[in-house]
C-alpha cells in the first residue's frame, strides 16, 4: 500500500508551436491552488481557488468508468508507461490495434513549459522524447492501404536525425518489451537547476510526488480514450515536468476535435481532483475502478453548483462557503463515525487516538519529591550543545539587536516609575543589574531559554503598594523585601518539591486572556501616561521678542538670550511624533515582510530588523533637530545605586540600626506569597503561550525549573537591594516571534506557515549581557531619545494583543453579525451568547484594573487568582460544555474532541 504524500499536479494539453509541429504544453499546474498561463503574455497568472463545471466533472466520471485504470504499474520509463497504456486502450476497446502506433507518438511528444524560453544557458535540448506530430495523420492514412507498410514505431521520434544528446527508444511489441539507449553525452541529461525551478521547488512540499494529466485531440481518433495510472513506484520522468520531481499518477485523455467533450475542463477537473487532499488519498489506496468512482461521487456530494445568475459578490462568497463548511462539517461526521464503528484492527484504532494524547507532558505529575525538577532537566539538558549551535545564523542576530532595545526600554521606563514609586530606593540602575544578572544566569541554566526575565507592570503594582504600607508603618522598605525573598525561596522550593506547577492546567485561556490583555493594557497606558505628562510640563507657549531683548525656549519657558530662537519649537509635539514616527515605522515595516516588493530574501530582512531601523531613523530626527529640548534616555554613570545617599549594594536583614520587627520577619510570608503568585502566573502563562503546540517547538518546556530559578533568582537579589523577575509576558512573546521562521514551501496564493523557531540559549544571553553593558556604552544611550522608547513600548504593546481571541472577540462587539470572521467560535457559538462571554471576560478585565489602580493593589494576586474559580464554577452554570469547549479550547480536560473546535491555526479547506 503507497504511503501518501504531498502532491504538485501539471496540467498537459496539446497544442501547436511556432513550427507548426504539436507538442504536450504546460498550461496549467497545482501545488495548492490553480495557477494558470496567461497565453497572451505566457506568464503565470495568479493562484487561485479552482471553479469548475458540473458538466466536466460528470464527464470526468464517465470515462474512468469506461477507460483505461492501471494500478501499481510497474514501469521505470515514459516509454514503457506509454506503451502498457496504449496496450490496455486497445484491451479496453477504446482505440483500434492499427492506431497503436500513432497513440503512442502523441505520448511520446515533446514538453514545453512557460520557463523554457527563459533558459538561454541551456547547450543541450531540454526534452529527449520528442516527435513531429505532422505526419501521423499522413501515416494513419497510409496504413489503411495495403501495400503500405504500417509505420514502425521504431522510427525516429524527433523526425530526422539524432540530436546531440538524445535518447533512442525501441519498443518490440511482441516481445513486450522497451530499450532505451543510452544518450550519446550525458552531460546534457545532467543539466543544472534554472532559477525558476529552484524558486518553483521551493514552493513544493518535501517529499512531494507529481501528476501529470494530458489532455488533447487528435484527427487520427474516431472516439476519446482515457486512462490513467498509478505507478508502483515514483519515478522522475526526464523532460516531462517543469520541474524533477518524481511522478506517481498519470491521466490521458484523447479523443477527435468534433467530440463534445471540452478536454480542457475535463483536465481541469481531474488535477482539481489530484490536488484535493481526500480525492488524493483515495487515489493513493485504490485497488480498482470503482474506489476511484466513489471517491469522485465523495468530491460531488462536497461540491456546490450554483445556477446561472447575476447575483455577484460578497453576498454569494460567503453564502458559498458557508453551505460547503456545513457539507464538510457533515462529511467529517460521517468519517469518525465509520472510524469509531470499524476499525480496522487495535493497531489502527490506537492510531487514531494518538494525536489527541499528549506525548511527553511537563506537567504530568511523577508523584515523588521534586520528581518533576528531575524531568525537566531530564529532557532539556542533553540538548544544551545544541542551544549554542543552533544560533548560528542571522535571524538570531536580528533578534539580538531588536529584543535588546524591547529589555532596555522598559528597563529604562520601569525603573524610572519605580523611582518614583519608592522615593529612589530602587530606580533604574537596580533594574538594569537585577535585569542582566538574573537574565543571564536564567539563559545559562533554564529549561526554557526563549523566555525573557524582566521587570512587568503587576509587580511595579505590587512594589507601590507594599513601599506605601511600610511608610504608613514606619518600617524599612528594602528590609522588608529581604524577608520576603527570604520566604519566597522556603515557598517556591515546596511548590517545586510537591510538584505544584501542576496547577497552571487549571488556568485555561480565560485567565490567560485576560492576564495577557492586561500586561499589554499596561505597556499601552503607561506610554500615554507618560507622553501626556510631557504634555503637562512642556506645554505649547509662544515666545515673543518684547522691547529688543531676544527669548530661547528651555524646559517649555520662554528665557532672555543673546540669540534670537526662529519658529515656536515645542517639546511635547516633538515627543509626540518621535514615539508615533518609532511606531509606524516599526509596524509598517514588519507588515512589509509579508507585502509583494522587492524579492524574499530582502523583504524578510527588512522586517526582522525593523525596530532597529525605526530606532535609527527616530534617533537621526532628534539629532538633527537641535533647537528643541527633548528629553533623553537616563542611563547612571557608572556601577552605583541610584541613590547612594539612602542606600548601598548590600541591605541589612535586620534594618539599618538593626531593629527591625521580629513579628514583621514572620508576617512576610503573606506578602511572599503575593509575590509568588504574581511571578507564578506570569512565569507559566507566559510559558503556556510560549510553548503553544502551533510554535512548533521540539526541545520542551521545564515548567518546575524555570520556576525555581526564576524565584530564587528574586529572593536572593532582594539581600541586594534589586527588584524581583518574572518571565516578561510580551518580552518573550516578541523574543519568539522574532526567532520564528515561516516555512519557504508555501503553495502560490497559500499563507506562510510556521517551519520552526530558533529555539536556543545565545540571543536571550546576549541581550542581557548588553543590558548590563548599557552603563558602560551610557553616553551613546543618552542620544536616545526617551520618546522613541515609548514608541517600542506602544509596539511591543500593540503586536502582543495580536492573537489575543478576548482582542477579537472584543472588535466583534461593535461589528454587524453579517461581517462576522470565519472563526469557529462564531459558527458553533450564537452571537449573543458568545458576547456574553467576551462581557465576563471585560469585567474581570475592569476589576483588575480597578484594584491595580486604587490603595487595594496589594490584593491584586488574589483578585488575579479568583478568575480561575470564576471559569471553573461560574461559567459552566451560564453556558453550555459545547460553548464553553469552543470559546475556552485551551482548557486542560475539553469536554469535546479538539477536532471540533480547531482555532484560526488550523489549516482551513477552501471552496472548490
Amino acid at each position: 500500500m503507497a504511503q501518501y504524500k504531498e502532491v504538485f499536479v501539471e496540467l498537459n494539453e496539446l497544442t501547436m508551436d511556432k513550427n507548426q509541429e504539436l507538442q504536450w504544453k504546460e498550461t496549467a499546474r497545482w501545488i495548492k491552488f490553480e495557477e494558470d498561463v496567461e497565453e497572451e503574455t505566457d506568464r503565470w497568472g495568479k493562484p487561485h481557488v479552482a471553479s469548475l463545471s458540473f458538466r466536466s466533472l460528470l464527464e470526468l466520471r464517465k470515462t474512468i468508468s469506461h477507460g483505461a485504470v492501471l494500478l501499481d504499474l510497474d514501469q521505470k520509463t515514459l516509454p514503457g508507461i506509454a506503451h502498457q497504456v496504449v496496450e490496455q486502450m486497445i484491451i479496453s476497446d477504446q482505440i483500434k490495434a492499427e492506431d497503436r502506433a500513432n497513440v503512442l507518438r502523441a505520448l511520446l511528444l515533446k514538453h514545453s513549459h512557460p520557463s523554457d524560453e527563459k533558459e538561454h544557458s541551456s547547450h543541450f535540448p531540454r526534452n529527449i522524447s520528442a516527435a513531429s506530430l505532422g505526419s501521423l495523420v499522413t501515416h494513419h492514412h497510409n496504413a489503411n492501404h495495403a501495400h503500405q507498410p504500417e509505420p514502425s514505431v521504431t522510427d525516429p521520434l524527433m523526425g530526422g536525425g539524432h540530436a546531440v544528446g538524445e535518447t533512442d527508444i525501441h519498443i518490440d511489441m511482441e516481445k513486450n518489451d522497451v530499450q532505451q539507449k543510452e544518450p550519446a553525452v550525458v552531460s546534457g541529461m545532467h543539466r543544472s537547476k534554472s532559477k525558476h525551478e529552484l524558486k518553483l521547488l521551493e514552493k513544493i512540499p518535501e517529499n512531494a510526488e507529481a501528476t501529470v494529466v494530458l489532455v488533447g485531440c487528435v484527427d487520427f481518433l474516431e472516439q476519446p480514450t482515457m486512462a490513467f495510472v498509478r505507478l508502483q513506484e515514483a519515478v522522475e520522468l526526464e523532460s516531462v515536468l517543469e520541474v524533477p520531481v518524481p511522478v506517481r499518477f498519470l491521466f490521458v485523455l484523447l479523443g477527435p476535435p468534433n467530440s463534445s467533450m471540452d478536454y480542457h475542463q475535463i483536465g481541469r477537473s481531474i488535477s482539481t481532483l489530484m490536488s484535493d487532499k481526500r480525492f488524493h488519498e483515495a487515489a493513493y489506496l485504490a485497488d480498482d475502478r470503482h474506489d476511484l468512482l466513489n471517491a469522485i461521487n465523495s468530491f460531488l456530494d462536497c461540491s456546490i453548483v450554483l445556477p446561472p445568475s447575476e447575483v455577484g459578490g460578497d453576498e454569494l462568497l460567503r453564502s458559498v462557503a458557508r453551505f460547503q463548511r456545513e457539507m464538510l462539517r457533515k462529511r467529517e461526521e460521517l468519517e469518525v463515525k465509520l472510524l469509531a464503528k470499524e476499525p480496522k484492527s487495535l493497531k489502527d484504532k490506537e492510531a487514531l487516538l494518538t494525536p489527541l494524547k499528549k506525548s511527553d507532558d511537563p506537567l504530568e505529575r511523577t508523584r515523588r519529591p521534586f520528581g518533576g525538577l528531575v524531568r525537566d532537566v531530564r529532557r532539556r539538558y542533553p540538548k544544551y550543545l545544541s542551544d549554542f549551535k543552533d544560533a548560528l545564523n542571522s535571524q538570531c542576530m536580528a533578534a539580538v539587536i531588536f529584543i535588546y532595545f524591547a529589555a532596555l526600554s522598559p528597563a529604562i521606563t520601569f525603573g524610572g516609575l519605580l523611582g518614583e514609586k519608592t522615593d529612589g530606593l530602587i530606580g533604574v540602575s537596580e533594574l538594569i543589574v537585577s535585569t542582566a544578572v538574573q537574565g543571564v544566569i536564567f539563559c545559562l541554566l533554564g529549561a526554557q531559554p526563549l523566555l525573557i526575565v524582566g521587570f512587568s507592570g503587576p509587580l511595579l503594582v505590587f512594589e507601590e503598594a507594599f513601599y506605601s504600607f511600610c511608610k504608613e508603618n514606619n518600617m524599612e522598605y528594602l528590609t522588608g523585601r529581604v524577608w520576603i525573598g527570604f520566604w519566597l525561596i522556603i515557598i517556591v522550593t515546596l511548590t517545586v518539591a510537591f510538584e505544584g506547577s501542576f496547577l497552571v492546567r487549571f488556568v485555561s485561556r480565560f485567565t490567560q486572556e485576560i492576564f495577557s490583555f492586561l500586561i499589554s493594557l499596561i505597556f499601552i497606558c503607561e506610554t500615554f501616561i507618560k507622553l501626556g505628562r510631557i504634555f503637562k510640563e512642556h506645554p505649547l507657549k509662544r515666545c515673543s521678542v518684547d522691547n529688543g531683548t531676544d527669548w530661547e525656549r528651555h524646559g517649555g519657558e520662554c528665557h532672555p538670550a543673546a540669540v534670537t530662537t526662529l519658529g515656536e519649537p515645542n517639546t511635547a509635539l516633538l515627543s509626540l511624533v518621535l514615539m508615533a514616527g518609532t511606531f509606524f515605522i516599526a509596524f509598517y515595516l514588519r507588515k512589509f515582510k509579508n507585502s509583494a516588493f522587492f524579492p524574499g530574501r530582502l523583504r524578510r530582512v527588512i522586517g526582522d530588523f525593523g525596530v532597529p531601523i525605526a530606532i535609527l531613523i527616530m534617533v537621526l530626527v532628534a539629532y538633527n533637530l537641535s533647537d528643541t529640548f527633548i528629553q533623553k534616555l537616563s542611563v547612571p554613570r557608572g556601577f552605583s545605586v541610584t541613590t547612594p545617599a539612602k542606600r548601598g549594594w548590600l541591605i541589612n536583614p535586620l534594618g539599618s540600626d538593626g531593629n527591625f520587627p521580629i513579628w514583621m520577619m514572620f508576617a512576610c510570608c503573606l506578602p511572599a506569597l503575593l509575590v509568588f503568585i504574581l511571578i507564578f502566573m506570569e512565569t507559566q502563562i507566559t510559558t503556556l503561550i510560549v510553548s503553544k503546540k502551533e510554535r512548533m517547538l521540539v526541545k520542551g518546556s521545564g515548567f518546575h525549573l524555570d520556576l525555581l530559578l526564576i524565584v530564587v533568582l528574586g529572593g536572593t537579589s532582594a539581600v541586594f537591594g534589586l527588584p524581583w523577575m518574572a518571565a516578561a509576558t510580551v518580552r518573550s512573546v516578541t523574543h519568539v516571534n522574532a526567532l520564528t521562521v515561516m516555512s519557504k514551501a508555501v503553495a502560490p496564493g497559500d499563507k506562510p506557515r510556521i517551519q520552526e523557531v530558533k529555539e536556543q540559549r545565545v540571543t536571550g544571553l546576549l541581550v542581557s549581557i548588553l543590558v548590563g553593558l548599557s552603563i558602560v556604552i551610557g553616553d551613546l544611550l543618552r542620544q536616545i531619545p526617551l520618546a522613541v522608547l515609548f514608541g517600542i513600548f506602544l509596539y511591543m504593546g500593540v503586536m502582543s494583543l495580536n492573537g489575543i481571541q478576548l482582542t477579537e472577540r472584543m472588535m466583534l462587539l461593535l461589528m454587524p453579525p453579517k461581517y462576522h470572521p470565519d472563526h469557529s467560535y462564531v459558527r458553533k457559538v450564537r452571537t449573543l451568547r458568545m458576547h456574553m462571554f467576551t462581557c465576563i471576560q471585560v469585567v474581570c478585565l475592569a476589576v483588575l484594573w480597578a484594584v491595580m489602580s486604587t490603595q487595594a493593589s496589594l490584593a491584586f494576586p488574589f483578585v488575579l487568582i479568583l478568575t480561575v474559580p470564576v471559569k471553573m464554577f461560574l461559567l459552566p452554570r451560564i453556558f453550555t460544555a459545547r460553548e464553553m469547549a469552543c470559546l475556552d479550547a485551551d482548557d486542560a480536560e475539553p469536554k469535546f474532541d479538539e477536532r471540533e473546535c480547531q482555532d484560526e491555526y488550523s489549516e482551513m479547506r477552501m471552496p472548490v
